[in-house]
This record gives structure tokens, C-alpha cells and sequence, in this order.
């Protein structure tokens, strides 16, 4: 009896252990709703080569957005009007701070306030179109001040270390962004001739994709 039993008791264990053995699932690969595809050997590139998005990846696209006109004291339809008196008190700008710059960041804050209505951020932002049209009396687009004014909203953490990057506002010593935000998003910038409203020198349009397990509202 004894004997049966021991042998019955190595049954079981060796039944145990195969059971183990195949039961146990691998791990699921995380879910990958978007990566960026950087240059390599760069610790605070501006922008992405290229992004990869997730099968399934739930996308949102805003419109054209330009910036909201806040300016009273500047006549209404001129570049001057669509100053955000919120950042600059009178409409009147720093040293060195451009209309192109003034405007671009009004307009990505209009952007931001878009994405927040369908809970999304700036950091969920894949992709990014850029319209510029120069100002008067210039004949070409300010690219360096659109791109310093994209820097306060976008791509502003150094990859290597995560430190917060600082940035120039105009002429200004570089300071903390106004936003921080580690996305890179593949972008465009061109000149156009015109932009659909008198007095925009900035139109953006861009994609953001939903958190996993997040979607349009």
C-alpha cells in the first residue's frame, strides 16, 4: 500500500508539473499606438523623420487652425490683431520676439484647446502641418520664428537626460517653455502666398492619436 501510494504521489507531482509548464503564456508585447523615428545620435532634435502608428491606433485630425484675434488696440484683419494680450500685455512684443513667433503661439495654444476638448494633449500629436505666409513688408516666411515659437509647445525635453530644454523667447536669454513637452512629431513647414484670413501670418493643422484604451469622445 505504501509503495502505491508513493507511486501515486509521483504521478501527481509530474502531472503538476507539466500542467505548469504549459499553461504559463508568454507576455503580450506592450501596445504600440505611436514611436517616433528620430535621428540617431541627436539628444533634442526638433523633429521626428517619420512616425510608426499601431494597428488599430484611433486617430484625430483637427482642421487648418489659426490664431484667435485678441489684439483690440491693433486695427482689426492686420497681423497685429491676432496678438495674444493674454502673453503680451497691449499687444506689445518683447525685444525680438517677431509677429510670426506672437502669432504661432497663439496659435498652438488654439491647438492645445482643440485637442482638450477630445482629451487629448499636445503630446499625443503624431503629425503637424505648417502654412506661413511672410509679413508685410518681408518677402520670405520667418521660419526662425515660427520654429522658436513651435519650441515652447514641442520638443523641449533633451532625450538622454529628460532635463526640461530651455528655450528663446525673441532675443531673450532662453528660458523655461511654456509648455513642456517631449513629442516630436513628424512636420512641414512651407511659405504659401495667402492664408484663408486677412491678417494670419500662421496656419497649423495636425494629427494626434488616442492613449490605448482611449478613444473619440
Amino acid at each position: 500500500m505504501r509503495a502505491l501510494a508513493t507511486g501515486a504521489a509521483v504521478l501527481a507531482l509530474a502531472a503538476a508539473g507539466c500542467s505548469t509548464g504549459t499553461s504559463a503564456a508568454a507576455p503580450a508585447p506592450p501596445a504600440v499606438v505611436s514611436q517616433a523615428v528620430l535621428e540617431p545620435g541627436q539628444d533634442n532634435p526638433m523633429i521626428a523623420q517619420g512616425v510608426a502608428l499601431g494597428a488599430g491606433a484611433a486617430f484625430y485630425k483637427t482642421s487648418g487652425l489659426g490664431p484667435k484675434q485678441m489684439n483690440a488696440a491693433a486695427a482689426e484683419g492686420t497681423p497685429e490683431s491676432f496678438i495674444d494680450t493674454d502673453q503680451f500685455a497691449g499687444g506689445v512684443l518683447p525685444t525680438g520676439v517677431t509677429i510670426t513667433e506672437a502669432q504661432g503661439m497663439n496659435v498652438l495654444r488654439n491647438i492645445r484647446e482643440n485637442l482638450e476638448a477630445q482629451g487629448l494633449t499636445l503630446e499625443n500629436v503624431t503629425t503637424m502641418r505648417v502654412f506661413l505666409d511672410n509679413a508685410p513688408g518681408s518677402d520670405r516666411a520667418d521660419y526662425a520664428g515660427w520654429n522658436r515659437a513651435y519650441r515652447q509647445f514641442f520638443a523641449n525635453t533633451n532625450l538622454a537626460s529628460g532635463d526640461t530644454e530651455l528655450v528663446p523667447l525673441g532675443s531673450a536669454a532662453p528660458a523655461a517653455p511654456l509648455v513642456r513637452n517631449p513629442a516630436r512629431p513628424s512636420r512641414f513647414a512651407l511659405e504659401v502666398q495667402s492664408l484663408p484670413v486677412t491678417g494670419w501670418l500662421v496656419e497649423v493643422e495636425v494629427d494626434a492619436v488616442f492613449p490605448v484604451g482611449s478613444g473619440p469622445r
